[in-house]
């Protein structure tokens, strides 16, 4: 007879790290964040192609979503208000990747940007029964007027015409937190078919990724980065602080994917508030 898959040594070593305490699960998520980052650091030398990496990342992630609206004919569970926050900012991210970068960015913004205009086209019209509006009702001004008052305030300063350094500013802050809507929503639906799950694991590793890039910078700098000169002096820690809240807001989220992953499991439940 096989070996059941609860007692495989995977499965032990969870059913372990759920009986610590919580600061002890933080402190593990720490060390091992800091072996991806180290790993990361001596294997990868252009610290340049995170930011490719975590572009094309969340493109695959919204090739997930494209799989499930034509295969299922189904947007449960999806939230519209996640997709409306994203496609803002990155239609003012491209407008301002033309006039201040038109690189291999800029092409990743404009076929995500795409994507996700598509996405909200099935969710409004194609498949507006299958969604669950009640539950998506997290208002978008909480999080676009914050972000917006703190970039007129904090943003970089460039050879560029003003305005645009304001609106890259906020495309960065508003990325940060365009995930709350779709997080609370799986929170009020406690669980989460695996396109979904997919989707959002795809942006926490975006997130990750895009995180890396700060973290070793800053250390290869020995915190100097921070305060580069011509770049403002509170615009690369508040953009390195935005990065680190995204990444933690995903942080949750990412531990039950990985844990129904290795369990087996289709659906995700989730026991704690986002």
């Amino acid at each position: 007879m096989g070996h059941k898959r609860g007692s495989s040594p995977v499965n032990t070593l969870f059913a372990w790290v759920r009986r610590q305490s919580m600061k002890v699960k933080a402190v593990m998520a720490a060390a091992a964040a800091l072996a991806v980052l180290a790993v990361l650091k001596h294997s990868i030398k252009d610290h340049n192609h995170f930011f490719v990496a975590s572009e094309a990342i969340h493109f695959a992630g919204i090739l997930v979503l494209i799989y499930k609206l034509i295969r299922k004919k189904s947007c449960s569970g999806l939230s519209l208000r996640t997709q409306e926050i994203t496609a803002l900012f990155l239609a003012i991210r491209l407008c301002c990747s033309f006039c201040m970068e038109a690189d291999i960015h800029t092409a990743l913004d404009f076929v995500t940007l795409l994507s996700t205009l598509w996405v909200m086209y099935m969710i409004r019209f194609k498949l507006k029964f299958t969604y669950m509006a009640e539950l998506d009702s997290m208002p978008i001004y909480y999080i676009i007027v914050p972000a917006a008052i703190l970039a007129l305030f904090v943003h970089p300063y460039t050879d560029h015409i003003l305005p645009l350094p304001i609106f890259w500013a906020f495309c960065v802050f508003l990325e940060s937190v365009s995930v709350l809507p779709q997080l609370r929503m799986m929170q009020k639906a406690k669980m989460i078919e695996p396109f979904t799950a997919h989707y959002v694991f795809a942006l926490g590793i975006a997130r990750f990724l895009g995180c890396a890039h700060w973290f070793i910078r800053v250390y290869e700098t020995r915190g100097a980065y921070l305060y580069l000169a011509g770049r403002g002096y509170f615009w690369i820690p508040t953009v390195f602080l935005s990065e680190m809240v995204q990444t933690f807001i995903l942080a949750d989220f990412c531990y039950y994917y990985v844990k129904s992953a290795v369990n087996g499991q289709l659906l995700i439940t989730l026991q704690s508030p986002v």
